[in-house]
């Protein structure tokens, strides 16, 4: 039977039944009967149109979250592109804006490392900011405040190479041990200590924590491409796709 099937039932019942019957909620137990039998023998008969009504509400859920999150993106668009403090990689004058929110012991962070860096070497005109999201636990958070802190000693240039030795570390995340890669780095490892206990530091990664809560990101990596929003790890073809179509649309 086609798709029209449960419209033709359903006018089926409807002359079949009392036309103020026909309300379910009007039945008298008979009738009710009768079009729980009916329903229950098409179904049985057509088991496909569950499935094809669960994709087609899977479906329109999709839609719908998306069109959530750009409008999430349009009303946040400043504090999730330019709030003053996240790190810019890439080309700072890019036509195309991809935003990562992504914790430094998160697996498919560090899976999406590479990729993301090739995406924006090969492209050469994708404007990259890093927003730092620890939600991993202690280790998690020392990471990020010790990349935080080296940004407000010692720059954008040391924060990346920071940024970059983090995604591939493993090991103690406490003071000493994270002095030892700063110090390998070429880093005052002395001051970027002494920066940890600035209030500003916990500001900044409170204030992404906010943003991240406004936009319902309770993961990472979470990314935003322009106006798309996509929770989840995304392979580099992928990627390489959404930004082409946001350079076509």
């Amino acid at each position: 039977m086609t798709r029209l099937a449960p419209l033709a039932l359903a006018a089926g019942l409807t002359l079949a039944l009392p036309a103020q019957a026909f309300d379910v909620t009007q039945m008298n137990d008979d009738e009710r009967a009768a079009f729980r039998a009916e329903v229950r023998s098409y179904l049985m008969e057509n088991p496909e149109v569950i499935l094809e009504a669960v994709n087609a509400l899977e479906e329109r859920n999709q839609q719908a979250q998306a069109q959530a999150d750009v409008d999430l993106v349009k009303d946040n668009a400043d504090a999730i592109f330019n709030d003053g403090f996240s790190w810019v990689g890439g080309n700072p004058d890019g036509d195309i804006t991809v935003v990562e929110f992504l914790d430094y012991r998160c697996g498919y962070c560090r899976k999406a490392f590479e990729e993301v860096n090739e995406l924006i070497a090969d492209d050469g005109n994708i404007r990259f900011v890093v927003k730092e999201f620890p939600i991993l636990g202690q280790a998690s958070l020392d990471s990020s405040r010790f990349a935080v802190a080296t940004k407000m000693v010692a720059g954008d240039e040391a924060y990346e190479m920071m940024h970059d030795a983090l995604m591939g570390y493993n090991g103690a995340t406490d003071e000493a041990a994270l002095s030892r890669i700063a110090e390998g780095l070429g880093l005052d490892a002395e001051a970027i200590v002494a920066k940890l206990d600035d209030p500003a530091v916990a500001d900044e990664i409170a204030e992404t924590r906010r943003l991240a809560n406004i936009l319902k990101v309770s993961g990472t990596p979470t990314f935003v491409f322009q106006d798309q929003m996509v929770r989840g790890y995304v392979p580099l073809n992928a990627m390489e796709q959404i930004v082409e179509d946001q350079r076509g649309g």
